[in-house]
Protein backbone atom coordinates (compact mmCIF):
# COMPACT_ATOMS: atom_id res chain seq x y z
CA UNK A 1 0.00 0.00 0.00
CA UNK A 2 1.38 3.83 -0.50
CA UNK A 3 -0.61 6.52 0.47
CA UNK A 4 0.05 9.85 -0.79
CA UNK A 5 -0.78 13.35 1.14
CA UNK A 6 -1.72 16.57 0.04
CA UNK A 7 -2.30 19.43 2.85
CA UNK A 8 -4.41 22.23 1.36
CA UNK A 9 -5.15 25.60 3.14
CA UNK A 10 -8.70 24.14 4.66
CA UNK A 11 -8.42 20.44 3.97
CA UNK A 12 -6.00 17.98 4.19
CA UNK A 13 -6.08 15.12 1.25
CA UNK A 14 -4.95 11.21 1.50
CA UNK A 15 -4.78 9.21 -1.46
CA UNK A 16 -4.96 5.22 -0.90
CA UNK A 17 -3.30 2.73 -3.46
CA UNK A 18 -3.33 -0.75 -3.17
CA UNK A 19 -4.58 -2.62 -0.56
CA UNK A 20 -4.66 -2.14 3.45
CA UNK A 21 -4.64 -5.09 5.26
CA UNK A 22 -3.29 -6.14 9.36
CA UNK A 23 0.31 -4.79 8.48
CA UNK A 24 -0.23 -1.96 6.06
CA UNK A 25 -3.51 -0.59 8.58
CA UNK A 26 -0.11 0.83 10.67
CA UNK A 27 0.69 3.27 8.07
CA UNK A 28 -3.04 4.35 7.36
CA UNK A 29 -2.91 5.02 10.90
CA UNK A 30 -0.06 7.00 11.22
CA UNK A 31 -0.67 9.07 8.51
CA UNK A 32 -4.39 9.98 9.95
CA UNK A 33 -2.83 10.55 13.23
CA UNK A 34 -0.46 12.61 11.80
CA UNK A 35 -3.08 14.92 9.88
CA UNK A 36 -5.52 15.41 12.89
CA UNK A 37 -2.20 16.35 15.24
CA UNK A 38 -0.90 18.77 12.39
CA UNK A 39 -4.41 20.89 13.15
CA UNK A 40 -6.28 19.28 10.42
CA UNK A 41 -10.05 19.51 10.95
CA UNK A 42 -11.12 18.46 7.48
CA UNK A 43 -9.53 15.21 6.32
CA UNK A 44 -10.38 13.73 2.83
CA UNK A 45 -9.72 10.43 1.76
CA UNK A 46 -9.26 9.18 -1.94
CA UNK A 47 -10.28 5.43 -2.17
CA UNK A 48 -10.95 5.22 -5.71
CA UNK A 49 -7.21 3.24 -6.04
CA UNK A 50 -8.27 1.39 -2.75
CA UNK A 51 -8.50 -2.80 -3.62
CA UNK A 52 -8.85 -4.37 -0.83
CA UNK A 53 -9.40 -3.37 3.05
CA UNK A 54 -9.10 -5.87 5.91
CA UNK A 55 -10.75 -5.63 9.60
CA UNK A 56 -7.65 -4.33 10.18
CA UNK A 57 -7.92 -1.31 7.79
CA UNK A 58 -11.20 -0.67 8.90
CA UNK A 59 -10.52 -0.23 12.58
CA UNK A 60 -8.06 2.37 12.17
CA UNK A 61 -11.19 4.26 10.31
CA UNK A 62 -13.43 3.45 13.51
CA UNK A 63 -10.45 4.43 15.56
CA UNK A 64 -11.53 7.95 14.80
CA UNK A 65 -14.89 8.30 15.30
CA UNK A 66 -14.77 9.56 18.79
CA UNK A 67 -11.90 11.86 18.16
CA UNK A 68 -14.13 13.23 14.93
CA UNK A 69 -17.06 14.03 16.76
CA UNK A 70 -15.63 15.31 20.01
CA UNK A 71 -13.35 17.68 18.27
CA UNK A 72 -15.21 19.14 15.63
CA UNK A 73 -13.49 17.45 12.77
CA UNK A 74 -14.25 15.99 9.56
CA UNK A 75 -13.01 12.63 7.77
CA UNK A 76 -14.47 12.15 4.89
CA UNK A 77 -14.07 9.09 2.74
CA UNK A 78 -14.87 9.17 -1.49
CA UNK A 79 -14.33 7.27 -4.98
CA UNK A 80 -14.57 3.89 -2.75
CA UNK A 81 -15.16 0.42 -5.55
CA UNK A 82 -17.94 -1.18 -5.29
CA UNK A 83 -15.94 -3.83 -3.47
CA UNK A 84 -14.98 -1.83 -1.05
CA UNK A 85 -17.84 0.11 -0.48
CA UNK A 86 -19.89 -3.20 0.12
CA UNK A 87 -17.93 -4.03 3.10
CA UNK A 88 -18.31 -0.64 4.72
CA UNK A 89 -22.03 -1.15 4.09
CA UNK A 90 -22.04 -5.04 4.89
CA UNK A 91 -20.65 -3.81 8.57
CA UNK A 92 -23.19 -1.24 8.47
CA UNK A 93 -19.97 1.44 8.32
CA UNK A 94 -21.49 3.57 5.87
CA UNK A 95 -24.09 4.60 8.20
CA UNK A 96 -21.00 6.02 10.76
CA UNK A 97 -18.29 7.02 8.70
CA UNK A 98 -18.96 10.10 5.84
CA UNK A 99 -18.73 8.54 2.31
CA UNK A 100 -19.58 10.31 -0.57
CA UNK A 101 -19.04 9.16 -4.55
CA UNK A 102 -16.21 12.30 -5.54
CA UNK A 103 -13.63 14.50 -4.56
CA UNK A 104 -16.17 17.35 -5.43
CA UNK A 105 -18.52 15.97 -3.30
CA UNK A 106 -15.93 15.84 -0.30
CA UNK A 107 -14.80 19.59 -0.56
CA UNK A 108 -18.12 20.47 -0.62
CA UNK A 109 -18.97 19.09 3.25
CA UNK A 110 -15.46 21.16 3.97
Amino acid sequence: MEIKKMIQENYTLLSIIGEVDALSSLTLDKNIKESFENNTKNLIIDCSKLNYISSAGLGVFMSYIKEIQQNNKQMILFSLTASVYSTFEILGLHHIIQIVESKEMALEKC
